[in-house]
């Protein structure tokens, strides 16, 4: 038979159903009111309840001749309120017919949507993606892990036998902003934290007495450096380097310095940018 105008779409036919849970009485609740007890198809334990005997109905008000019990698997079929159904030939659907932003991530079925269905070029990264991502395969870019680098811009003197935390006037490098000059210290953050190494050197100005340097986690020592007593006069020169470093753990909310004692004098550390610094990068 011929058609005038569009060829109808093929059509499928569904009826609505309602699950219901038994309570033990006989009286429910339907979802859509109906005008009689034919328009729907009662089942308790899949076995289909005869209208008008078994049930009545009387808008959504279900009346049953019999109680229904929780353990009962109780269902409405509504003949009713058939379903009608479209399923779009394959290929059918264009881009034209996809409104925008319609895509979401919860509308993204598992593979669903495959390589072979995504145009190459189609998405731009550039302003559809943010953060920072991950070289792709084939790809040439360059991940920049964070660092910092600390340097002393003025001298620091210390008293004897006191642990003072070493003072940093100038940031030489900071990826992530996370330096704090104002309590000298680095605070990690969400986006920084893992494994990261740590070094510093301090350089004093008097030779002869013992100190030690301690890189410390939220004020707590990671890793020592003690220079013992030496009996060399001091010259005017300045004390070779006393370095420390370490590999650290840290998370969110942790901080990293650097704290330095002069255990038998009053010492100077000194403002030298080549011997008195604190630096270090993640790992991973």
């Amino acid at each position: 038979m011929a058609y005038i105008g569009n060829e109808p779409s093929v059509n499928f036919t569904s009826f609505a159903k309602q699950d219901i849970t038994g309570d033990g009485t006989a009286n429910y609740t339907l979802t859509y009111a109906v005008a009689n007890a034919n328009e729907i198809e009662v089942f308790v334990n899949n076995v289909r309840q005869e209208p008008s005997i078994a049930y009545t109905v009387t808008g959504t008000a279900l009346s049953m001749t019999g109680n229904v019990a929780s353990t009962d698997d109780f269902y409405v079929i509504y003949l009713g309120k058939a379903l009608q159904t479209t399923v779009p030939p394959d290929a059918s659907v264009s881009t034209a017919k996809i409104a925008d932003d319609a895509v979401t991530s919860a509308k993204l079925v598992d593979s669903a949507v495959t390589n072979a269905k995504i145009a190459n070029s189609t998405i731009d990264l550039t302003s559809k993606v943010t953060g920072t991502l991950p070289i792709a395969n084939g790809g040439t870019g360059n991940i920049i892990k964070p660092y910092f680098k600390l340097q002393k811009s003025s001298n620091q003197s210390t008293s004897s036998g006191v642990t003072a935390t070493v003072t940093w006037e100038t940031t030489v490098y900071d990826t992530a902003s996370i330096v704090d000059l104002t309590n000298n210290r680095v605070n990690i953050t969400s986006a920084t934290e893992g494994l990261w190494y740590v070094q510093a050197n301090i350089m004093t100005d008097i030779l002869n007495f013992r100190q030690v340097v301690d890189l410390r986690k939220n004020g707590s020592g990671l890793a020592r450096f003690e220079r013992a007593t030496q009996t060399v006069a001091n010259n005017g020169s300045r004390n070779p380097n006393i370095s420390v470093n370490t590999i650290v753990e840290v998370a969110n909310g942790d901080y990293l310095d650097v704290s330095y004692i002069s255990i038998n004098g009053t010492n100077t550390i000194a403002n030298n940018a080549t011997g008195t610094y604190f630096y270090g990068w993640r790992i991973t």
